[in-house]
C-alpha cells in the first residue's frame, strides 16, 4: 500500500493507462489479471458509465427545454387565436412532463452520487464539470448537437401528448 492509496486528493488526477496497468499489476495479489479486475467495475473506481452519461446529458439539456417551453407559453399567452387554451394547456401539459423527468432525473444522479458543477464554454463547445464517486471529469456538447436533441426530445414528448389525445375519448355535450 502507497501513500496515496487513502488520499482522496489524488482520485481525480489524470494518469496514462500504462501506469494505472503497471500499478494494479503491483498490488494484484490475487491470481486474476490487472485487466480483468479493472473491466467488470467501473462503478467501484468511479467512473461514469454509458448510462449514467445519457442520465447527465439529459440533465444539461432538460432544464434548456424547460425554458423553451416556458418562453413558448408565454409567447401563445400574448396571442389572439382561437385555440389560445389549447395551446397553453398542451404546452403546460409538456412543461409539467419535461419538470417530472428533471425531478427524477436529480434523484437518480444523487442516489449514485453524481454532481454536475459548473459550465464553461469553449468555442462551439459547452462543458459541464462533473463529479461521480468522487472522480472528476469534464462533459462536453457542441451546441448544434444540443439543438438537435433538445428537438428530437420535445418532439418525443409532443408525441407523448397526441397519444394522450388520441386515447382519452371525447365527451360529447
Amino acid at each position: 500500500m502507497s501513500k496515496l492509496d487513502g488520499n482522496e486528493r489524488w482520485k481525480s488526477k489524470m494518469l496514462l493507462t500504462e501506469h494505472v496497468e503497471r500499478y494494479d499489476e503491483q498490488t494484484n495479489a490475487g491470481g486474476q489479471s490487472a485487466a480483468a479486475a479493472r473491466a467488470g467495475a467501473p462503478r467501484e473506481r468511479g467512473l461514469i458509465s454509458t448510462e449514467e452519461r445519457a442520465m447527465l446529458r439529459d440533465y444539461i439539456l432538460l432544464p434548456h427545454m424547460e425554458k423553451m417551453v416556458e418562453k413558448s407559453i408565454a409567447d401563445v399567452e400574448h396571442m389572439t387565436t382561437v385555440l389560445k387554451r389549447a395551446y397553453l394547456m398542451a404546452g403546460q401539459k409538456i412543461l409539467d412532463r419535461i419538470a417530472q423527468d428533471l425531478y427524477g432525473l436529480r434523484r437518480e444522479l444523487k442516489k449514485r452520487n453524481i454532481r454536475i458543477l459548473n459550465e464553461e464554454q469553449a468555442d462551439l463547445v459547452v462543458y459541464h464539470r462533473y463529479y461521480c464517486r468522487g472522480y472528476e471529469d469534464r462533459f462536453g456538447m457542441t451546441r448544434d448537437v444540443m439543438r438537435s436533441e433538445i428537438s428530437v426530445r420535445l418532439a418525443r414528448y409532443t408525441s407523448e401528448l397526441a397519444a394522450l389525445l388520441k386515447e382519452s375519448p371525447v365527451k360529447p355535450k
